[in-house]
């Protein structure tokens, strides 16, 4: 009865708050404060209240949370232990198989080759740092052969 009460106090000070807001031309903070002051109210009108508190003063429920808490741990403890196995998914020759199987189809054959065109058949070899120096447009063939790929 008194928890009923004290969120009913807090959402007639909550709303008392917002009105006070919008008088001030702050309507949207006014609007976020008044739903904010409309969730106890809401919450002491369905029952949750009630129930919240019923269930805390009760042994019975009490003894279900801790259930669920072990329930909980329970799922959280072979989680864990079956991604430190590699799964679950069978065999450890079941699993390279699959895997095998999985990295054969998962590129197709000729996405590893480079698109580049003929500034691709070049050798990928790095000049020297007197080289750079004496022969600087070549080092930009690259990446003009990249944008004239991408028409740029």
């Amino acid at each position: 009865m008194i928890a009923e009460t004290v969120c009913s106090a807090v959402a007639v000070a909550g709303l008392g708050i917002a009105a006070v807001t919008a008088y001030r031309k702050r309507f949207l903070s006014a609007a976020r404060i008044a739903a904010y002051s409309l969730v106890p109210l809401g919450l002491v009108m369905t029952g949750v209240v009630e129930w919240l508190a019923d269930t805390a003063f009760s042994p019975t429920a009490w003894a279900g949370f801790v259930v669920l808490g072990c329930a909980w741990a329970l799922f959280a403890t072979t989680r864990a232990v079956e991604r430190r196995r590699g799964g679950g998914r069978g065999t450890r020759k079941e699993r390279k198989a699959a895997a095998r199987a999985g990295r054969s189809d998962a590129v197709a054959p000729a996405a590893s080759a480079p698109s580049l065109g003929p500034a691709a058949a070049r050798p990928a070899s790095r000049p020297t740092s007197t080289a750079r120096g004496t022969d600087s447009g070549d080092d930009f063939s690259d990446i003009e052969a990249i944008l004239k790929k991408h028409g740029i």
